[in-house]
């Protein structure tokens, strides 16, 4: 097995390139879209870099697969379907969240249906393939109710539910996020084997020539998480609310969540033949 992280260093956000080395398969985690939202402009660079490496390795996109509806980045999975022809899947609990965001967005009746974009809702405990990997779905919400974990050998691909160990934590103020759920959902990882090694979905490096990171094994995050370890359930939901109650909204949230439960697939041009996302706007 290879993993390989490509990192987008405007959004933070990591992709993955997991390739079954026995029979030249692989999937693709979390993939990134490039989007500048001052011009709003669109670009697949980072996908077609995903691409050119699997071409150039003579590989078999089995999977696009998304840990979450992601609120900091926009997702790629649909150019990448569309020119693979690969499955995208997603945790089951992609529906609650869509009927969350149809109020929030005022999403019409017309709106096709969640799995119109997503090719499979993937449940807790299901067993997908990647060639001859077998990837386990970890239902693992908290951060939103349709994170999942994908558990393949000795790594598991554990989203925004936690990162580096001196980082922390998801935030779980989004709508359908809840702390105590997160705090389960992190323990269900913890029971893996200690040596299982975690990859994180984000990093932040405090400039550009520090080297992201992007694993760590359980253990670390056993001992050392700065926001997790050592605290009782209840001590980290009250540590997490009272965080979360001063951290802004991410920069790409509205974007990001539109174009996210489309799997990627932008909005359908409107009769001046541009397209548009809404920003719900708030009088304080």
């Amino acid at each position: 097995m290879t993993i390989l992280p490509y990192f987008d260093a405007p959004t933070g956000s990591l992709t993955y390139l997991l390739i079954d080395d026995a029979s030249r398969h692989c999937a693709i985690i979390d993939p990134v879209l490039d989007f500048d939202q001052p011009s709003g402009k669109v670009r697949y660079t980072s996908a077609d870099a995903l691409l050119a490496e699997i071409d150039q390795r003579s590989l078999t996109l089995d999977w696009i697969l998304e840990t979450h509806v992601h609120a900091d980045h926009l997702t790629s999975a649909h150019y990448l379907h569309e020119k693979t022809g690969a499955p995208v899947g997603i945790g089951e609990e992609i529906k609650s969240v869509r009927t969350i965001f149809n109020g929030i967005f005022n999403i019409p009746a017309s709106e096709p249906p969640i799995d119109t974009f997503f090719n499979q809702l993937l449940q807790d405990g299901e067993t997908i393939h990647v060639g001859e990997l077998e990837i386990k779905v970890i239902g693992t919400p908290g951060h939103t109710p349709a994170c999942v974990s994908y558990l393949c050998e000795n790594a598991v691909f554990v989203g925004d539910t936690l990162f580096r160990a001196d980082y922390g934590t998801a935030r779980t103020d989004f709508p359908g996020g809840d702390a105590g759920t997160l705090y389960d959902s992190i323990n269900k990882l913890l029971s893996l084997p200690d040596d299982t090694q975690c990859y994180f979905c984000h990093d932040y490096p405090p400039t550009a020539d520090t080297p992201f990171v992007y694993v760590s094994d359980l253990k670390a995050q056993q001992q050392d998480n700065v926001q997790f370890a050592h605290r009782t359930r209840d001590e980290f939901i009250a540590f997490r609310n009272r965080r979360d109650a001063g951290l802004a909204a991410p920069r790409l949230l509205y974007p990001s969540i539109q174009v996210n439960l489309r799997a990627g697939q932008l909005p359908s041009p409107e009769s001046n033949g541009r397209m548009y996302v809404k920003l719900p706007l708030v009088i304080a």
